[in-house]
């Protein structure tokens, strides 16, 4: 669960999955120009696109949450540096694979009569 106020953000291009939280955080730091201390999320893609990991500091501590997909890529935009915002909704879009800039409905929904 994303908390209330928290941003998510996605690192643009391709990242070295061999990174952890600390080399993660200094990426951040250093090319976002943001604080990976502040409480939003970092979400970073490596260079398959089968796998991403995301960052966030709590206040207390930093977390890092790692996927990979078994059949599929993560859906990325074309750009290759700088950050893209998401919502919540789109983030649990992208780590189901589904293409978070365009979700289509598998259903129809009911005309009310």
């Amino acid at each position: 669960m994303i908390p209330p106020g928290a941003r998510v953000w996605l690192s643009m291009g391709h990242t070295d999955m061999r990174k952890g939280m600390q080399g993660l955080a200094l990426l951040v730091q250093e090319h976002l120009k943001r604080d990976p201390h502040g409480g939003d999320l970092y979400v970073s893609r490596g260079r398959a696109g089968s796998l991403v990991k995301i960052i966030w500091h709590d206040g207390i501590g930093m977390s890092l949450y790692a996927k990979r997909l078994e059949r599929g890529r993560f859906i990325w935009p074309q750009a290759t540096d700088g950050a893209v915002s998401l919502t919540s909704t789109q983030l649990a879009c992208l780590l189901d694979g589904i293409d978070w800039r365009n979700p289509q409905y598998s259903w129809r929904p009911a005309s009310a009569g």
